[in-house]
């Protein structure tokens, strides 16, 4: 029902939309059985559903039959089969469902396409089924061939190159030898998640760049499957131009994943990555060559700049919409020593973006502006998770981590947990458009650093956030705020 929602940030109400007639189909669910029921369990952790809502709401269709290759769940007592297929959808390994049975179930799935995604990659950005995850410590990874939101929405709107044609190298990193360029590099200039500090995103949060114990700006980078960047394509969504025309009968609305056809739908990501060197042993990190640029239209007083380094994954956000969950499902991992958490002792001796032997430096506060990547060092952030990993999540974490460690010993995987899953537990809801999410709010400690905790419209919720997205003309853009860096 994304047409009867109001064009505008806030989409909390239904209106009597005049776009109802445009030709995107309605939202589907077709979910499990009993998720009525999960969803006024959820509801306690979020938002309320109408006692008009719970009496209408639909279950009779809601059972479902995992097709055979949607990947399953795995029983706690097994080591996880790793593989390279990504996941379209959950199965449900428990009759009935419960709120915790399908949380588990999300976070299976988001451990499958973490797999999957960071699988050694051949040439052409396939997955090398010849080798397992973590053989190739440093090689490319499926996601790393995906394309950059900066390589599709370019200067005056022209029309980004088609999938699998290289993007080209920043002009102030142009005089930087290309020989010594080595294939697959990155290009990274993303310092923060602020309107006045170069955001690929535009959302609505105050946010500020975070410095890692080097005293090193952390990068980030936007990236699209193939499915997602050619709907983009074809509809000519990359100028503000093509999506005023677009919207005019259309409605956005990315393809979702389809058990049916076995098609993957769209995938977003977005990953964090710090500079490696100093305080950081580089064996403990995924790593890639990255140009890492520094933009003067970011901030006043930031002067051009560009070199090649070696950078280590720190933060990583998958969003993938499949059919059941239409408001997509939003999973986010993270490097095991990036922070601790609040009110609980340290559990390691150094962490990324906490310092122990601190102890009066400002707690989960954007640093003070002017605000400058240039700088030879800054003085590091002070992190503190404030919502703890649950139990469950971590249970899942050790589990995987022993499947990863017996495919390859000393995998670099390891290092990586899963913060947790945000998904609807009612996608139908005719009163809430996000799907009565659950969990209600959802942070990544290096994606979403200075607003994280559990107040209602100020605290990190996927969902909530990006249910607010429009493009350039105001119209919603299916819960991304890619399409506001269109020119």
């Amino acid at each position: 029902m994304h047409g009867q929602w109001s064009k505008y940030k806030d989409r909390g109400q239904l209106v009597a939309s005049d776009r109802q007639a445009k030709t995107q189909p309605l939202l589907k669910h077709g979910y499990y059985a009993g998720i009525t029921l999960i969803g006024l369990m959820a509801c306690s952790l979020s938002t309320s559903l109408s006692a008009q809502e719970t009496s209408q709401a639909e279950s009779a269709d809601n059972t479902t039959t995992a097709p055979t290759n949607t990947l399953t769940s795995t029983p706690s007592n097994t080591l996880p089969t790793l593989n390279s297929t990504i996941p379209l959808e959950i199965t449900s390994t428990k009759s009935p469902v419960t709120l915790e049975s399908l949380q588990h179930d999300f976070d299976v799935f988001s451990w499958q396409s973490f797999i999957a995604l960071n699988w050694p990659a051949t040439a052409d950005g396939q997955p090398n089924n010849d080798m397992v995850i973590g053989q190739d410590p440093g090689g490319p990874v499926v996601w790393q061939s995906w394309r950059e939101s900066r390589s599709i929405f370019l200067p005056g709107g022209a029309q980004p190159p088609a999938w699998g044609q290289g993007s080209a190298v920043p002009e102030v990193c142009q005089g930087i030898d290309p020989d010594s360029i080595p294939p697959g590099t990155l290009h990274l200039t993303q310092v923060g998640k602020t309107p006045d500090v170069l955001d690929e995103s535009e959302e609505p949060f105050e946010t500020g760049p975070l410095i890692d114990q080097n005293g090193q700006y952390t990068r980030y980078e936007i990236l699209t499957n193939e499915t997602m960047f050619n709907y983009v394509l074809d509809n000519q969504l990359y100028s503000k131009a093509g999506q005023q025309t677009f919207d005019k009968t259309n409605d956005v609305a990315f393809p979702s994943s389809n058990t049916k056809t076995q098609e993957v739908g769209s995938i977003m990501l977005k990953a964090a990555w710090i500079i490696m060197g100093g305080k950081y042993d580089e064996t403990k990190y995924h790593t890639s060559y990255a140009l890492v640029y520094n933009n003067p239209a970011e901030q006043p007083g930031v002067k051009p700049a560009c070199s090649l380094e070696k950078v280590g994954l720190v933060g990583f956000h998958i969003a993938h919409k499949t059919q059941k969950e239409p408001q997509w499902v939003w999973s986010t991992f993270e490097h095991v020593a990036n922070v601790p958490t609040q009110h609980e002792k340290p559990q390691l001796s150094a962490y990324n973006f906490y310092d122990a032997s601190c102890t009066d430096c400002p707690v989960n506060e954007p640093p003070p502006r002017p605000w400058n990547p240039g700088n030879s060092h800054s003085p590091p952030s002070q992190i503190e998770r404030v919502i703890p990993i649950t139990a469950d999540t971590k249970a899942l974490n050790e589990l995987y981590h022993k499947a990863l460690s017996t495919a390859v010993p000393d995998s670099v995987w390891v290092n990586y947990e899963l913060v947790s899953t945000q998904w609807p537990t009612n996608a139908k809801s005719t009163t809430d458009p996000t799907g009565v999410p659950a969990p209600s709010f959802l942070a990544n400690t290096t994606l979403e650093t200075y607003i994280q905790g559990e107040v209602k419209q100020t605290s990190s919720s996927c969902m909530a956030c990006h249910n607010n997205a429009t493009d350039t003309a105001g119209a919603f853009s299916d819960f991304t705020y890619l399409l506001q860096r269109a020119q």
